[in-house]
């Protein structure tokens, strides 16, 4: 895993990869389509892919799943625009059409731009690049290797995508109150994951490579687990931003190991008439740290991260939990490939104020496995299918069976 800026990730983004639980079809390397003449100052590139996700589905939905049907279908069309004027001068944009950032958000359908962005290197290289935007997390080693060309499975490790009884638009009506959504049906349209997928928020950062070390820093409109509507810039105000940060160690090809820490308040406006008196919401904040390893040898590659965070809850207190999950996978051919994940996620005790302290919400674990087949260049296939398990009544369905065809351009 590396920090260089999102734009260079264009330069690389179509290659084969697979991930837990689905059957993707993608490509080994997009072509990029000129839009420029050869002799223009700006050099204009275009890259795209079309998605087609196919979930079975053992109800209620696991995951940021937003259907209530047996079998959901998602097709997605991505475009990538890539400039590049001079040394120091960059661009990145990524539009999409799908039916929702998340697989059933917008079942009538729904076109935007996920990111864009504007990036900066004063010498030219990667030792220093300060870019402006709407762009992915710097936190972690999953976030930037989340696009369906990159990922070995269709669906994101646990600590991406699960939801949990804790909501940013309002403060809990009273400890029971909050200790009591363990036992609902997760209501994913107002509860939040520690992370949700590659955080697309408004910001600013700085990143760079010396020698062995990496490192990057960006401060954000929004927090970690903020959802995808509080990403748009109608949602932007910077009166309680959030700073992430991470540090590598990168000694050769084949290990990276990292360091992330986040900081910053994760309730949104509409909350604010629901805390307690004479407090405000950078009261309560999301404080996130998380470790994060790699390592490939020949046809094999591992990848994991750790994960703590603490939410500061009105009239509750902290809620901590922490996930895990290890995933690995094994080139059985040039063409084809096995993929397996672990994830599990713990949540802390918290009183009840009867003196009990049950813990706030479920424990989960789920097993991903994945079979990725690239049938040329660029077309590539995976399979995956998922088995989780959470206690209590309204749980989450246990089993995932995911397909999804990838084809690059």
């Amino acid at each position: 895993m590396t920090l260089e800026p999102i734009f260079s990730r264009t330069r690389h983004l179509w290659q084969a990869c697979a991930t837990g639980g689905a059957i993707i079809l993608s490509v080994g390397t997009a072509h990029a389509f000129p839009l420029l003449s050869p002799d223009s100052p700006v050099d204009a590139t275009l890259t795209g892919s079309i998605d087609l996700e196919s979930y079975s589905i053992d109800q209620p939905a696991p995951g940021l799943l937003f259907t209530d049907d047996d079998t959901y279908f998602a097709p997605r069309l991505s475009l990538i625009l890539d400039l590049q004027w001079g040394p120091h001068w960059s661009a990145f944009a990524q539009g999409r059409v799908d039916r929702g950032f998340d697989p059933g958000v917008r079942s009538d359908g729904d076109i935007r731009l996920d990111e864009y962005a504007i990036r900066w290197s004063p010498w030219g290289d990667s030792m220093v690049n300060l870019q402006v935007g709407k762009f992915a997390s710097v936190f972690g080693n999953w976030i930037p290797r989340q696009l369906s060309t990159q990922n070995p499975f269709i669906t994101a490790p646990a600590p991406y995508e699960n939801v949990f009884g804790i909501t940013d638009a309002a403060a809990p009506l009273s400890r029971g109150a909050f200790l009591e959504r363990k036992m609902q049906a997760d209501k994913k349209r107002d509860w939040l994951p520690q992370i949700w997928g590659p955080a697309y928020a408004h910001g600013t950062s700085l990143s760079g490579r010396l020698d062995q070390f990496e490192y990057a820093i960006e401060i954000k409109s929004s927090a970690l687990s903020s959802r995808p509507s509080a990403w748009e810039a109608r949602e932007l105000e910077w009166d309680h931003p959030t700073i992430t940060g991470r540090l590598g160690w990168r000694p050769d090809s084949s290990l990276a190991l990292g360091l992330s820490g986040s900081t910053g308040a994760y309730l949104l406006e509409a909350a604010d008439a629901t805390l307690p008196a004479e407090s405000e919401r950078d009261n309560f904040k999301q404080d996130t740290v998380g470790m994060d390893f790699r390592y490939s040898i020949r046809h094999f590659e591992l990848w994991s991260e750790f994960i703590f965070t603490r939410f500061e809850v009105p009239g509750v207190g902290d809620a901590d939990l922490a996930s895990f999950y290890v995933e690995g996978r094994y080139k059985i051919t040039p063409s084809l490939y096995a993929a397996l994940r672990w994830n599990q996620q713990w949540f802390d005790d918290i009183s009840d104020g009867h003196g009990g302290s049950p813990g706030w919400d479920r424990d989960l674990y789920r097993v991903d496995v994945a079979l990725g087949y690239r049938f040329a260049r660029n077309l590539q296939g995976k399979v995956q299918y998922s088995y989780g398990h959470e206690p209590g009544l309204n749980a989450n369905g246990s089993h995932l069976l995911a397909t999804q065809l990838t084809w690059t351009f």
